[in-house]
């Protein structure tokens, strides 16, 4: 358990502090969702830890914020409950489980054969157009094209997606 707080603590804490902009109210944050990440363990599914970890803690952020929003109308006397959530929040889990997912992709494009991993890296993940790929590796347009297709058929024979897919 110690490992895991030591290894995601700060991760934990800029999720929580993205959502609640406050340091103490995100350490606050943070500490709970170590407690319940405790508690869910038995409920894991072996999917990406880091993205199940960052719903965690952000859920957690935005339960914190809900409390400050109750606690800031009592505090003005109001009925109303203020409830302040920002959309682009909600965009820090989305670019993280993006972030994730790419970083899986590149450990699994590195184990391709060379000759399909370079063609792959230049279009996927520099997004170069066949002309571009065709001028750095000084071949013709139509030889990009047939690596690219040779690629694609090699990986759809030797990778099952479920293997590499949340």
């Amino acid at each position: 358990m110690r490992t895991l707080i030591d290894k995601y603590s700060q991760h934990v804490y800029h999720v929580a502090y993205s959502v609640l902009r406050n340091d103490q109210e995100a350490q606050d944050a943070a500490q709970e969702a170590f407690i319940q990440m405790y508690k869910s363990l038995p409920d894991y599914r072996s999917e990406g830890f880091k993205t199940w970890l960052t719903r965690i803690a952000f859920h957690k952020a935005i339960d914190a914020k809900r409390k400050l929003g109750r606690r800031t109308a009592e505090d003005l006397g109001g009925e109303e409950k203020i409830i302040n959530i920002p959309g682009r929040d909600e965009d820090v889990l989305t670019r993280l489980v993006r972030e994730e997912r790419q970083d899986k992709l590149r450990e699994r494009i590195n184990q391709l054969p060379a000759q399909h991993r370079d063609i792959i890296t230049a279009y996927y993940l520099s997004e170069k157009n066949y002309e571009q790929i065709a001028s750095d590796a000084q071949v013709a347009v139509k030889t990009v094209e047939s690596r690219l297709y040779r690629a694609r058929q090699w990986i759809r024979k030797h990778w099952k997606e479920d293997e590499w897919r949340e």
